[in-house]
């Protein structure tokens, strides 16, 4: 059924896409119901709404300009998508939603834009912007109104019913799919779409990750193609996914499916000022039940937000409980790791806020007062819980400094937990305050940091602080500080005992 699909999207091709907006209005009917999500409503809902319950939600000052999305069956990528849609205020009006994917059943010069009706769903009707789309259309020659590379294309359909569950005001919206997959295309689309990338409006990029590497691979791949989209420069998500291919990683299809999208919104950002690009949440198919972990697909959330960073600690606050349940977590998770190689299996469906907010932090242990081993994980792209649990793990068997934790030894560890604020590149050392700021310091490849008690444990002075983090830490010797990129943030620290 799917190859007579593509024959018919391919010659449907060699007609002229122009001629069909001249056609009688005809709404696009529903071609991944019942394919990648339940074309039952009522179980839909339903779904959705678990979906959005055990969806992440990152506190911010500004709304998202646009959000990455993955597209994948509901099974997979549904609870990825739904902490993607979740930084969205769903009483927000919008004057309209561009959805952009990369075709996945044929190829054709520049973009198509739906103009000849409405999306349905079977939630009900999803009404298209057909007065901008015609301009659109009849005002860049890069686009066209070719309904057909919409028929049996599935990456913008499943985004529909996530905004039909969670917005609260009605919407319209503007169908794209890019059939180019050159960056040159993405840079002209660039063009024409920009000006429309304000508050007025939300765009979608639909995107899935690496197709198909094992379990261990994707987590590597994918963190490389997010970092690079995170970076907000489009060079450099072209030369990541070409470092990525030339790894010749067994069973790497693609890093990145829809990778012609997200350029197109990188080359509309790059120059925007004060844009924010946010990991939210990674998972791959091996992360559920209904997927092996040979054989994988990657998902990411990621939001684009215009506006001054904010101080996200002075907006998080954690309880007394929460911060006994993370140190039990860090305890526990270490102890079952040592003794059974397996982790506590969490429910996630009963934490509280705090803990399911993307947040870095650190796992530190002691054993008699005396340092035992320390990692963190800086990006706010995991869930609190996740990272605290895995974070223990590593400080208790990757601390290159120690020998790994041994099973006598589990009774005798104490724990603290560092949660941390967003890194904030500084130009000059006097904007460090020790004590209150952390230090993490960077040249070419080496990397060295020190976390705010750091410096209040050892009463060193500003000079021992730089210089030991830039000779023990980064290996760039005593005053390697003085030409590394400086950056700071804050911690929320707290141990056993002190909770409260």
């Amino acid at each position: 059924m799917q190859a007579k699909h593509f024959i018919i999207v391919v010659l449907a091709g060699l007609f002229s896409a122009k001629s069909s907006s001249q056609e009688p209005l005809q709404n696009r009917k529903p071609y991944a119901a019942g394919r990648f999500y339940t074309d039952k409503p009522a179980e839909l809902k339903t779904q959705l709404q678990q979906m959005f319950s055990k969806a992440v939600r990152k506190k911010a000052e500004y709304a998202p300009l646009a959000i990455l999305v993955p597209h994948a069956g509901y099974v997979f990528s549904g609870n990825v998508a739904a902490s993607a849609y979740n930084q969205i205020d769903p009483n927000r009006k919008f004057d309209r939603i561009f959805i952009i994917g990369s075709s996945h059943t044929t190829s054709f010069s520049g973009a198509s834009v739906y103009c000849t009706g409405n999306y349905e769903t079977p939630l009900g009707i999803v009404k298209v912007d057909l007065e901008l789309a015609k301009q659109l259309v009849t005002e860049n020659k890069l686009l066209k109104c070719y309904p057909e590379a919409h028929l049996y294309e599935h990456s913008l359909e499943v985004q529909l019913p996530f905004l039909q569950f969670h917005l609260k005001t009605d919407f319209k919206i503007v169908p794209v799919i890019i059939g180019s997959s050159n960056a040159e295309t993405a840079q002209k689309l660039a063009g024409i779409f920009k000006p429309y990338l304000n508050e007025k409006n939300l765009f979608v990029i639909s995107s899935d990750f690496s197709h198909y590497p094992n379990y261990t691979d994707a987590n590597v791949v994918d963190q490389i193609t997010a970092e690079a989209i995170k970076s907000n420069n489009p060079v450099k998500l072209i030369a990541a996914l070409a470092r990525n291919e030339k790894k010749n990683i067994s069973g790497l299809a693609t890093s990145l499916c829809g990778w012609s999208s997200v350029l197109t919104l990188l080359y509309m950002t790059e120059q925007m000022p004060e844009i924010s690009v946010d990991l939210l949440q990674y998972k791959n198919s091996g992360d559920t039940t209904f997927g092996d972990k040979d054989r994988v697909v990657g998902y990411y959330a990621i939001s684009f937000t215009q506006g001054k960073a904010i101080n996200h600690l002075k907006e998080f606050s954690i309880s007394g409980e929460d911060k006994k349940f993370l140190l039990k977590l860090a305890r526990e998770t270490i102890s079952e790791s040592i003794l059974k190689e397996t982790t506590p299996k969490i429910d996630q469906a009963s934490l509280n806020v705090a803990l399911t907010t993307p947040c870095g932090a650190f796992v530190t242990l002691y054993k008699n007062h005396i340092l035992r081993g320390c990692i963190g994980h800086f990006e706010p792209d995991q869930p609190l819980w996740k990272v605290v649990q895995s974070m223990a793990v590593a400080s208790a068997t990757q601390d290159h400094r120690f020998d790994p934790v041994q099973p006598e030894e589990l009774s005798q560890m104490e724990f603290e937990i560092s949660i941390l604020t967003p890194l904030k590149r500084i130009k000059s050392v006097n904007e460090l305050i020790l004590g209150k700021h952390g230090i993490y310091m960077k040249q070419g490849n080496s990397t060295g940091t020190f976390l705010p008690q750091v410096a209040t444990s050892t009463g060193w002075s500003m000079e021992e602080f730089l210089g030991h983090c830039s000779q023990d830490k980064a290996g760039i010797g005593w005053n390697g500080w003085k030409t590394a990129e400086l950056f700071t943030f804050e911690a929320l620290v707290f141990g056993e005992g002190e909770e409260e």
